[in-house]
């Protein structure tokens, strides 16, 4: 049991719990949630960007693939 609860919470939900057991105003929580909006986006990027750099992946590479499946006339 931590913190007077019964059910397992990451550190993240922890810390946000304190922050959100003061008052907040709504305008200030907008702007608490565009920020971890934006800090996760920026993180998910530089994944794919590391994931893109160890595969050898660039654009060009994606842009010039085909993506259209082939129907014939009989599948129709």
């Amino acid at each position: 049991m931590q913190n007077g609860v019964s059910f397992p919470l990451s550190n993240l939900q922890l810390e946000l719990l304190k922050l959100f057991a003061q008052n907040v105003a709504d305008q200030d929580l907008i702007q608490i949630k565009l920020l971890i909006a934006q800090y996760l986006a920026q993180k998910s990027s530089e994944l794919a960007d590391k994931v893109w750099e160890e595969k050898g992946l660039s654009p060009d590479m994606i842009l010039n693939r085909h993506f259209r499946t082939t129907y014939s006339s009989s599948n129709l």
